[in-house]
């Protein structure tokens, strides 16, 4: 048998492809069953094309597993190869015939097309990583004798004449004698094989058959079981589903069958709180289905969590978790999809970022929003549950676009509010409920609910009837400040020094008290030195004699939780604009007018700063210094 040599960048090619290329051993049975469905598709498509001189097959691909010699041997019967092809496809790696065929297809007119999957030239060598010698036993429809390829992956190829071979193709694989870091033996075994084709092919369109061995009990002349007598029988096995639940009519499909698919592919007990059914056509073409798990992973918050889709392409199963088809901020999403036109480099497991992907990213992402928006619409205590579980993502997906983002998730937002404590309200809600004279979007924030009820300036807004919408989480801030309005209506903070909720005659009395007593004011402002911008009277407070508010920009909820981020920890990276604010009407302040030492004025003074504080649930710098501060106030006062 003569042996031909392969072309230089060839054998660079296939020792690349051998030791670099490939991440997973296991992969070669899905390329070489990926090919053999091209194989088919070909034929199908020359059966097609001529005019009934052609015979339709009952097209299937056959693998068997010989232990005794070490030989996978994977069997289509589709198109085969002439000499000429084995040369031009398997001799010269890269060199595929599938690019010119599909050149061909889109000349038909007809709803016949067939698809054609990837380059055959390629993923075929990816057999050499389990391989030590292979053998190609193919006969063309053309040709009236059949033909043998033969290589070791390493310097030459065979080519002779196999008169005995039948149409179609078979594929042996002699596997490599197994090491200590390598069980290449696994790949004989009959269930490993099943796993390994459910899990890479299960949707090829071809069924893929396999004869199991079954052990059965024998059995005597009155057809009783012998005990301990057994024996081994065939059994011919399909190994694959060929019907992808996501290329079904959607009508078609029921939620019971969704939900069973969705536990069953992603190992969980539960039914999703949502499922997406995807079908695109036009200029990229795709299926998808996508799945809102009723529970977060537990490592959804990890950083060794990981994001992405499931992908194939024609029904091959390609990578799993493919975080380009998804944004971070709906990563916990699941699912998969199916796509004809998606741009696949030399591997088929690393994907090049293209125009295809992300527009199949984008169109997911706008169809997860719009179906998150329907169910907010039409099953508003299930959309709660997820904003419950999810709801934080959507708001960084909004604070991490800088805004960009804001109108496609601005409707997404939902928030407990004074009005509405047990159920939380989406902002369309709140505008709609708004008073006539109210020019902003209140919100007040803190780390919990009831904390935020405690706030001073709560009893204004309480008073005045004025909704808030309550923040809890660090993000609701900074989402918010992205977001900027919602309907025209601008975002204001509680503790904004400027809320604009006071009549005309409350701003003209507190007005006309801070200019009465502003020496007063000044020497406490001094005596704060750098903790305050300002201090003034307030007519926001009842009860409370203290509380600190914040010019417009940053409030102090966002200047605490900037200053914990890592590294700024131990340095004041963010501060905001500080006004304490003090309640005239409180017997503390008619106290603190009276004091006549400067000294005992400067005490009062940082302890109301720091009471301040405490009212708002924020920490103080100094614990002790605030105790010692408080225990010689109260020993004076009872001297």
């Amino acid at each position: 048998m003569e042996k031909t040599k392969f072309q230089a960048e060839s054998k660079e090619l296939l020792n690349l492809m051998i030791n670099s290329i490939y991440s997973n051993k296991e992969i070669f049975l899905r390329e070489i069953i990926s090919n053999a469905s091209d194989a088919i598709d070909k034929y199908h498509y020359n059966v097609l094309t001529s005019n009934g001189e052609l015979k339709d097959r009952n097209y299937e691909i056959l693998i068997n597993a010989d232990k005794n010699n070490r030989v996978l041997s994977i069997t289509d019967n589709g198109i085969g190869l002439t000499k000429e092809e084995l040369v031009e496809n398997l001799g010269v790696i890269a060199k595929s015939g599938s690019k010119e065929f599909i050149n061909k297809l889109k000349e038909i007119k007809d709803d016949s097309k067939v698809d054609i999957i990837g380059q055959f030239g390629v993923g075929f060598y990816s057999v050499f990583m389990v391989a030590k010698n292979i053998q190609v036993i193919t006969k063309s429809y053309k040709d009236k004798t059949g033909y043998i390829f033969e290589s070791e992956g390493k310097d030459t190829f065979s080519i002779d004449e196999y008169p005995n071979a039948n149409d179609g193709t078979t594929i042996n694989i002699f596997l490599k004698d197994d090491t200590k870091d390598e069980n290449y033996s696994k790949y004989l075994d009959q269930y490993e094989i099943q796993d390994l084709v459910k899990k890479y092919s299960d949707y090829v369109r071809y069924p893929i058959k396999m004869n199991f061995t079954i052990s059965k009990q024998d059995l005597d002349d009155k057809g009783e079981p012998i005990e301990n007598k057994y024996h081994d029988e065939q059994e011919l096995r399909t190994l694959n589903s060929m019907i992808p639940l996501w290329k079904k009519n959607k009508k078609d499909i029921s939620e019971k069958e969704l939900n069973e698919f969705y536990k069953s592919k992603y190992y969980d007990s539960e039914d999703p709180l949502l499922s997406i059914y995807v079908n695109v056509e036009g200029m990229i073409s795709y299926n998808a289905l996508i799945f809102i798990p009723a529970h977060a992973p537990y490592d959804l918050y990890s950083d060794n969590y990981e994001k992405g889709l499931n992908l194939y392409v024609k029904g091959i199963f390609i990578k799993d978790r493919v975080k380009e088809l998804i944004p971070d901020y709906l990563k916990f999403a699941r699912g998969l999809v199916d796509s004809n036109d998606l741009n696949l480099n030399i591997s088929r497991e690393m994907l090049q970022e293209s125009v295809q992907l992300r527009r199949i990213r984008d169109n997911i992402e706008s169809k997860i929003v719009s179906e998150l928006k329907k169910l907010k619409e039409n099953d508003f205590d299930k959309y709660v549950k997820f904003f419950e579980l999810y709801g934080t993502f959507v708001k960084y997906g909004i604070y991490t676009s800088y805004g960009s983002k804001s109108e496609l998730l601005k409707d997404l937002l939902i928030y407990k509010s004074l009005k509405h404590e047990d159920k939380p309200i989406s902002l369309k809600q709140y505008v709609s409920e708004m008073n006539k004279e109210q020019k902003f979007i209140y919100f007040a924030s803190g780390s919990s609910y009831e904390s935020i009820k405690l706030m001073p300036q709560i009893d204004l807004f309480k008073k005045k009837d004025i909704d808030v919408l309550l923040f809890k989480e660090p993000v609701d801030e900074f989402s918010i400040m992205s977001l900027r309005e919602y309907d025209k209506k601008e975002f204001k903070s509680i503790s904004n020094e400027d809320v604009d909720v006071l009549s005309e005659e409350e701003k003209e009395n507190i007005k006309n008290l801070n200019i009465e007593n502003k020496e007063l004011l000044d020497k406490i402002k001094d005596c704060l030195k750098d903790k305050v911008d300002d201090v003034v009277l307030s007519s926001k407070l009842t009860n409370a004699p203290v509380c600190l508010s914040n010019k417009d920009g940053l409030t102090l909820e966002m200047e605490e939780t900037l200053n914990k981020m890592p590294g700024n920890e131990n340095q004041e990276a963010y501060k905001a604009s500080k006004v304490l604010e003090i309640n005239p009407n409180h017997d503390l302040f008619k106290g603190i007018k009276s004091l006549k030492d400067s000294d005992e004025l400067e005490d009062y003074a940082n302890l109301l700063y720091d009471q301040a504080m405490l009212i708002q649930g924020f920490s103080i710098k100094d614990p002790e210094a605030f105790i010692n501060l408080l225990t010689k106030i109260m020993v004076k006062s009872i001297k």
